[in-house]
């Protein structure tokens, strides 16, 4: 039997639907993602707790013409679906396949890239006021949710679109209680489709234009009812935030009720005499649909392949440990020796593995949200106190609170400890997420302190090292699987700016730093089979280097070769040009790193492979540099 997806090759044919159809295509896009999450892996809680909304948005608005922005691209897989991607979703992730978040390139519904959250109602307020300024009549619809109105970015949307007066911006919230908890049932959603109602409107705009009329006193008549309308919304529901923003708020309602969606966002579409932007609060569970993942969100939030059935992840035993799990431990470990350490993170506690560190310290733990900028500083402050804050982050998510780092931490030299938990290629989660500008921007800044290392038994010595340190310092390690190397019982810490020679060599010297360093010592294996000597330098630190050894082995070996998981501008490569440079040592010199491009999804080993950053590109370009 066919699915009625097969009769959707595009919005319009959605919206040639009756509206007791929209239903049946709400359950079919709903078993289309579980079945093929469950085998790609994907983000999978998010998705199918906005396929109503992506749905009912399609159905009732002229997408693309009318401009349909994702916040947290995530939550957009039926939009995927809807929009002529049902054919490649299977690819979802994998090198030349779709991707996971929204990509302008991808297609034309996705008006604007969505990878980290908060960015959308900005966008849209960009767009709407674009269309404004050219007379257009196209609505702007941004769906914001999953967490994202934590971040302080989009209350400066907000704000901005009250103050412009976009009657063509729709922000639709979908609150599935990781941003305004729940508030929600039959009279809610009764006085949200009567709020946005025909009669209503027309009640409203007659009581308008009756009091402007009247002489002198117009204008204050219609302040006196327009705060009594908001003095009523405030006992109904939280309106008052977003209409003392300068929304008009709808809502709360149902999200996942198809009729009550279909009712309100037409009586949206059709408003005549729209004097403000409006604000629609829909009320939605995380997982709908799918038992696990309603039970557990934060588990099936992304997920590997698993058994639909029993909702089993599909996992590979008997591996190593990820390097996630590896810092997890040391910090419980070093955590419970000294009482000053606490843990920060921006709503990626399980990410960052400090979910462990909370069960074992809750009063030591701190998830502000979507809210780096705020983690960052409030780091700082923690440290003027004499605490010992750890701030693990994403190396992406990171770049958002650089003006945080420079100004409240690394300006006034407070002792904060940065983790960076994905740094390097990250996979199938691709551009937005790809963690290869840590080096380059944290480098630059005065008293920091930035180490990489080579394996998980490292990772442990250089967090401690990082926590004593009386400054900021910074530890970045790649996403997955570590090497399973022996873990020292003792913690220990490293002298800063101490490089480690791995192994001697005259022909060429291979300086590599964290995740490159092993692969660095296997190409050092390949290139003595065909006679070439290769030193390799454990760099350890890309701030301060360790100008002694890096200088001695270009002098001793004539060629060097660094290796970095990383832009290869700005980052551990340029370092030690200027190092040598400033030492007066002229030699060849290849710096191998990820190239000026954008670099999308894709198995993170063939990324690296293709990049020429495995063990085999490495000697390869080695060879290269000694003519051979």
């Amino acid at each position: 039997m066919g699915s009625i997806l097969d009769e959707l090759r595009s919005t319009a044919d959605l919206r040639g639907l009756p509206p007791q159809k929209v239903q049946e295509v709400v359950d079919a896009l709903r078993r289309e993602i579980i079945e093929v999450i469950s085998q790609t892996g994907g983000h999978l809680a998010s998705s199918l707790g906005a396929t109503e909304l992506a749905t009912v948005l399609h159905y009732t608005f002229d997408t693309p013409r009318d401009r349909l922005i994702w916040d947290v691209g995530h939550q957009a897989y039926a939009h995927k679906l809807l929009t002529g991607r049902r054919r490649l979703f299977p690819t979802i992730g994998k090198a030349d396949g779709i991707g996971k978040f929204l990509r302008r390139e991808e297609s034309e519904y996705d008006v604007f890239g969505a990878g980290h959250a908060g960015t959308s109602i900005s966008a849209a307020v960009g767009i709407a006021e674009a269309i404004r300024l050219r007379g257009g009549e196209e609505q702007v619809i941004a769906v914001v949710g999953d967490g994202a109105l934590t971040t302080g970015m989009a209350y400066e949307g907000l704000n901005h679109a009250g103050y412009r007066k976009l009657t063509n911006l729709i922000v639709v919230l979908n609150d599935n209680e990781m941003s305004i908890s729940r508030n929600v049932g039959g009279i809610s959603s009764f006085l949200a489709r009567r709020w946005s109602g025909p009669i209503t409107r027309r009640l409203r705009h007659g009581v308008r234009v009756l009091l402007e009329s009247v002489p002198l006193a117009g204008d204050d008549l219609v302040e006196i009812a327009r705060r009594a309308e908001q003095s009523f919304k405030v006992f109904i529901s939280p309106a008052f935030l977003f209409e003392g923003l300068g929304f008009n708020y709808i809502g709360p309602i149902d999200g996942h009720n198809v009729p009550v969606l279909v009712e309100t966002f037409r009586n949206i579409r059709d408003m005549e005499g729209r004097h403000e932007p409006v604000l629609v609060h829909c009320v939605t569970q995380k997982g709908y649909g799918y038992e696990p993942a309603q039970d557990d969100p934060l588990k099936y939030h992304g997920v590997t392949p698993f058994e639909i059935p029993s909702g089993e992840m599909k996992r590979s035993t008997g591996g190593p440990p990820s390097w996630t799990r590896a810092f997890s431990d040391a910090l419980i470990q070093l955590a419970n020796e000294d009482p000053r350490i606490v843990g920060i993170t921006a709503a990626m506690a399980d990410g960052t593995g400090l979910d462990r560190f909370e069960e074992a310290f809750p009063e030591r733990f701190y998830d502000v949200g979507i809210a780096e900028q705020h983690a960052v500083t409030f780091a700082g402050g923690l440290a003027t106190e004499g605490l010992k804050p750890v701030c693990a982050i994403y190396s992406t998510f990171l770049q958002r609170a650089y003006d945080q780092i420079v100004h409240d931490v690394c300006v006034q030299n407070l002792d904060v400890t940065f983790v960076l938990d994905r740094a390097g290629i990250v996979g199938a989660d691709g551009a937005t997420h790809q963690g290869l500008f840590d080096l380059a921007y944290l480098r630059t800044v005065p008293n920091t302190v930035v180490m990489a290392p080579k394996d998980e038994n490292e990772l442990r010595h250089m967090l401690l090292t990082a926590i004593e340190y009386p400054g900021p310092a910074v530890v970045r390690f790649p996403r997955g699987e570590a090497y399973g190397v022996p873990m020292e019982a003792q913690i220990k810490p490293i002298k800063v700016g101490r490089a480690e020679l791995l192994r001697e060599g005259q022909d060429v010297a291979l300086l590599a730093i964290g995740s490159c360093v092993l692969p660095a010592v296997e190409a050092a294996e390949r290139l003595e089979e065909v006679g070439i000597s290769a030193a390799v330098l454990n760099a350890r630190f890309a701030k301060p280097l360790d100008v002694r050894w890096i200088v001695g082995l270009a002098r001793q070996c004539g060629a060097v070769v660094t290796v970095e998981e990383h832009a290869a501008m700005g980052g551990f490569g340029s370092a030690v040009l200027e190092a040598l440079g400033a030492a007066g040592v002229a030699v060849p010199v290849r710096v191998l790193g990820v190239p000026d491009q954008v670099i999308e999804h894709g198995s993170p080993g063939e990324i690296l492979a293709e990049l020429g950053l495995d063990a085999a590109g490495i000697a390869r370009a080695a060879r290269e540099l000694l003519g051979r």
